[in-house]
């Protein structure tokens, strides 16, 4: 088998998969994962590996590969990414989001970076090192997922639930958003997602009494709706400080940080100040309201939609929370509920990331940090399984990365994705 160059073929690997539509609009209406599915089996057929394309639904695919390793008798690593994005309007973008044009010395696109970046460099290090003959030194688990972007209930949850005999002997994991560089006033950091914060996507309502508009009314679906969803928008929520957060300002600042101190030190951290200050407290953010159907006519019922967030340890103080911001008269359902997850920031795999780091960035710093979203991990957790955010990427100064996320113009710098390819295939050599 002729050698490939990782670092070559990263690039065509990420533009082919961006120019592959798998929005995910989260109602399962759209084309679904299956052609990014078997792009991706196809490319490790051809290095010898035997991946499957699991179907939870019409289209609504998932690739899964073993690549033995040279030690099985050890516990595996989960590599893991996912295969859908998120919807877009391409009349606000420079370049179409389906291109996968190469501009500015970056790759454009949906996906670009959430998280179509990520799986080609899986795709470029695994075809790399397989044609070469190098296998890691235990068995590693390749999982591209469906769904992620709207709960993996056709990805990672469903694989969990009706096939964790796929993850047999995999005990820790490594998935996106995180592995990124900042560069800020303590120099270059390489931020590595060590906890996510819990997901409860809520759904309030009110029932009042219907009526004329004209009438008095004391019992109006929509202002007790409206006085609840106040009450949760301009909640302030207390300073908590988790231990991966702690363990960020420790690496950071070189000391222990104060909860009373903790939003003073994060606004001097430039544009890494909206990641980390979400990750601080609980969080719980109105967006949506729908009531009445006449201006008339006063409603019977009002809804409202709220994103809730809630910190690894505090998911009974949340919700004890809410329910008093709620008051007697508002009920709350889940649309969607997803546990927080925390792993500690040491061991043998750490040292892998920050070694692998540490060569080809030499005089960066590795730091711990909290994601306020959720991944795939959710999922796997379920299973036992540990893990980490990263999917190394050295960046500009100037890139506003978190903005990236699910935005206008979603890009990644071509030198990035090489960088990562370096870094994960020595990440794989030492984990």
């Amino acid at each position: 088998m002729t050698p490939r160059n990782g670092e070559d073929e990263v690039v065509e690997l990420c533009r082919d998969l961006i120019r592959i539509d798998s929005v995910n609009a989260g109602d399962n209406s759209g084309p679904g994962e299956r052609e990014a599915a078997e792009y991706v089996a196809g490319k490790l057929a051809e290095v010898g590996l035997e991946p499957r394309i699991l179907e939870s639904d019409k289209g609504r695919a998932n690739v899964v590969a073993r690549v033995e390793g040279a030690d099985p008798g050890r516990d595996a690593l989960l590599l893991h990414g996912h295969l859908d994005v998120v919807p877009f309007d391409a009349a606000d973008w420079t370049h179409h989001p389906l291109s996968g044009e190469v501009a500015d010395g970056c790759v454009w696109g949906r996906g670009a970076v959430d998280m179509k970046d990520m799986d080609a460099m899986i795709l470029a290090v695994v075809r790399r090192r397989l044609s070469e003959g190098r296998r890691p030194p235990r068995d590693v688990v390749l999982v591209f997922t469906a769904d992620e972007e709207a709960g993996g209930h056709y990805g990672a949850q469903w694989l969990a639930d009706r096939h964790p005999e796929l993850f047999e002997g995999c005990t820790e994991a490594v998935g996106e958003v995180g592995g990124f560089s900042v560069t800020t006033a303590k120099g270059r950091l390489y931020l590595i997602e060590a906890a996510e914060k819990g997901i409860a996507w809520m759904r309030l309502t009110a029932k009042g009494r219907a009526g004329h508009g004209s009438m008095l009314n004391g019992d109006n679906a929509v202002t007790e709706l409206a006085e609840a969803v106040g009450r949760i928008g301009r909640h302030k929520w207390p300073v908590r400080l988790t231990p991966t957060v702690q363990a960020f300002f420790e690496e950071v600042f070189g000391t222990e940080v104060k909860a009373e101190d903790a939003e003073a030190a994060v606004a001097t951290l430039g544009p890494l100040a909206r990641m980390i200050g979400a990750t601080l407290q609980n969080t719980a953010n109105p967006t949506m309201l729908q009531a009445g159907y006449k201006a008339n006519v006063i409603p019977q019922v009002a809804t409202a939609h709220v994103d809730g967030r809630f910190l690894p340890g505090y998911e009974d103080e949340f919700f004890q929370t809410v329910d008093e911001l709620l008051g007697p008269n508002v009920t709350r359902e889940f649309v969607y509920h997803d546990v927080a997850v925390e792993t500690p920031f040491k061991g043998p795999l750490v040292k892998a990331m920050a070694d692998a780091l540490h060569e080809e960035d030499p005089g960066s710093r590795v730091v711990p940090y909290t994601l306020s979203g959720g991944t795939d991990l959710k999922a796997f957790s379920r299973l036992g399984i540990s893990g980490y955010g990263f999917a190394p990427l050295r960046l500009p100064e100037d890139l506003d990365f978190s903005g990236m996320f699910h935005g206008i113009d979603e890009r990644v710098p071509v030198d990035s994705l090489q960088f990562g390819v370096r870094v994960l295939d020595r990440f794989l050599e030492y984990c």
